[in-house]
Parts: C-alpha cells; sequence; structure tokens
C-alpha cells in the first residue's frame, strides 16, 4: 500500500492489486463513523428515564443497574438505535445502486415500486392472514420486491440505454401499487387500518434484539455486495455505452445488482417500514460531503442513511417525548434541512468557480 495521486490529482491510497481509494473517501467514512457513535451515546440518554452512556458502562462492568435503568437502555433504547442505524445502512446502500445502475439521483427503492411491492405483499398478510407466523412477513416482502424487479426487467427487456426506461417503469409501476395501498387501507376494519398506516409512516417502536437478529445477515451481507457490485457499478456511472465497451456484461450485472438491491431494501421494510426519501438523501449528502464513485459511495452511503435514521430517532424522542412521531416525519425534518443546506452550498460553489 502507497500514497500516490490519481488522474484527477487527488490522493489515494493504492495497493498493489490495482485497487484504491481516495484519502477525501477515508476522512469522509472516518467523520460518519465517529458522528454515528456520538449520535448512539447521545440518544442513549434520551428518555423520561435518566440512563445514559455512564450506566451502560457501569453495566457492561458488571456494576448493578436499576431495573429500570437496565430496560430502558437495553429493551428499548440500544435496539432502537441497533435497528435505526442497519435499516439506514440498507436502504441507503440499495438506492445508491438503483441510482449508478439509473443513472439518476432520484432513483431509490420507493420511486422504482420496490419497496411498494415489499409493503403491498406485507399488507395483504396481514389483512388476510393475520394469525399468520411473523416469519413469514421478511418471506412476503422479499417475494414482492422481487415481483416487483422481475417485472421491471420484463416490461423494460433488453432494450440498451435502459437506466431511464427502468426508472419511467419503476415510477409507473410504483404510482399503481401506491393506489392500492390506499385502497387496502381505505377498506379495511379501522383497527387494522391506522396500524397499518403507523406502519406505513415508518417506526422503531418495534426495535428488539430479535429484529437486530434479523437484520445482521443483511448487514453483513451487504458489506461483500458492495465491494463487487461497486465494481460493476463503476463503468455504470459512466454511461451504458461506456460500460460495454469497457467490457461490462451489462446484460447480466443489472439483473444481478437489482436483485440485489430489493434484498437490502426489502429487509429493511421489514424491520421499520418505508424510509421515504432517505434513499434520495443519503447519497446526495455523501456526494457533498465527499464525492465518491463505486464501492467507496456505496459504503459512504450507508453509513449516512445510518447517521440520518439515529439522528431522525433522537429527534422524535427528544422533541415528540411520548407522542408516536412516525419515523419518515423525523426524517423529513432532519434531512431535507440538510438537503438544500448542500444543494444551495454546492450552487454557490458552482457559481465562484465559474
Amino acid at each position: 500500500m502507497k500514497l500516490a495521486r490519481a488522474v484527477d490529482g487527488k490522493a489515494v491510497l493504492r495497493w498493489p492489486g490495482g485497487l484504491q481509494i481516495r484519502l477525501g473517501n477515508l476522512y469522509a467514512g472516518f467523520f460518519l463513523i465517529v458522528t454515528a457513535v456520538a449520535l448512539a451515546a447521545l440518544s442513549l440518554g434520551m428518555g423520561s428515564i435518566k440512563a445514559g452512556l455512564g450506566d451502560l458502562a457501569a453495566a457492561l462492568g458488571a456494576a448493578p443497574l436499576d431495573p429500570d435503568k437496565a430496560y430502558a437502555l437495553w429493551d428499548v433504547r440500544l435496539p432502537r438505535i441497533l435497528t435505526g442505524f442497519l435499516a439506514g445502512w440498507l436502504v441507503a446502500m440499495a438506492a445508491s445502486m438503483l441510482q449508478s445502475l439509473t443513472r439518476n439521483p432520484l432513483a431509490d427503492p420507493g420511486l422504482l415500486g420496490l419497496s411498494q411491492g415489499s409493503m403491498i405483499m406485507i399488507m395483504l398478510l396481514l389483512i388476510y392472514a393475520p394469525t399468520a407466523s411473523k416469519a413469514l412477513i421478511p418471506l412476503a416482502a422479499l417475494g414482492g420486491g422481487l415481483g416487483v424487479a422481475l417485472a421491471l426487467l420484463i416490461l423494460v427487456g433488453r432494450e440498451r440505454s435502459n437506466g431511464l426506461a427502468i426508472l419511467l417503469m419503476g415510477i409507473a409501476i410504483e404510482t399503481v401499487l401506491s393506489s392500492i395501498a390506499s385502497l387496502l387501507i381505505l377498506y379495511t376494519p379501522s383497527e387494522t387500518s391506522y396500524a397499518l398506516s403507523s406502519w406505513l409512516a415508518g417506526s422503531l417502536f418495534q426495535a428488539s434484539w430479535t429484529g437486530i437478529a434479523a437484520l445482521a445477515p443483511w448487514f453483513l451481507l451487504s458489506l461483500p455486495v458492495a465491494f463487487l457490485a461497486g465494481h460493476a457499478l463503476g463503468p455504470y456511472e459512466l454511461g451504458e455505452e461506456m460500460a460495454l465497451a469497457l467490457g461490462e456484461p451489462i446484460d447480466r450485472s443489472r439483473p444481478i445488482v437489482l436483485v440485489l438491491a430489493v434484498l437490502l431494501g426489502a429487509a429493511a421494510v421489514t424491520a421499520v417500514g418505508p424510509l421515504m426519501f432517505l434513499g434520495v438523501l443519503a447519497p446526495q449528502l455523501v456526494g457533498f460531503l465527499s464525492p465518491a464513485l463505486a464501492r467507496a459511495r456505496l459504503f459512504l452511503a450507508g453509513l449516512m442513511g445510518g447517521v440520518l435514521v439515529i439522528s431522525a430517532d433522537g429527534l422524535t424522542r427528544a422533541v415528540a417525548g411520548e407522542i408516536a412521531m412516525p419515523l419518515g416525519l423525523s426524517l423529513t425534518l432532519v434531512g431535507v434541512p440538510l438537503f438544500i443546506l448542500s444543494l444551495r452550498l454546492r450552487a454557490l460553489k458552482l457559481f465562484r468557480t465559474h
């Protein structure tokens, strides 16, 4: 490993096999990790019961802990923080993959209808088989997402330059599925309708260690996925014609990347419900923090997604108190101002450059 300069003059760390990473991306990753840890520590102390990082450290040191504090830390706050980070990571990484695939910064699992496919299947299961095993919910989510992905691939076909075609077809499918979801909520019994509406708004209120155990394998899977898929997505970001010229087998890699994005997105939807707009926010904020491509962009987007969800959950508990504020709403309150600020600063930078 040695320090070198890329073609654009940026400092990079380069390995003998040709792998390289920009120092700016390393610094950004370190900053996001530190931010996530700091926000998690701050979030541990939020709540009606006065308990925080010091109490957790004492408990880890085998010191006796008040039962109420132990319950608040181990059964409520830690599961929420970890579930939020994992779900944010998965959604942001899936969205970043889709944006590279379609070459569109607005693409995310929700816009392409993938999240809606998962949601519809979960809703149908909860409405028509309420006594079914909870183990079927992840399978229903995966089935719905994969069904939409298959429909996209069939409807778009094997045309070239079909990144835009996938996006437009996904928007059409998303519109239809959203209408179906609205009908299901409208014509189901009021108790079921209220529960579905709360879940559709996104929530960490049911976070548990069992849910974390279900999300952890998908998080671990996303690490090699980012490393391997990032290599394929690099050429896509140059355009499909250039990707073909570089030898990228688009007809094979596109369906694989799409399916991987579905798997990651469906896992997050199962755990916390849909996190709308997070998939657009996280990669764009990463682009402002440290422009990155391929693998680096996937990892940084995942970290940003986790940071945004932890921040939103902290805002929910700090501001709303005992009120059940939907996670999607708090994500909007946290992310949109940052998004507007980053776009404004980027525009000012471009203006000064020209």
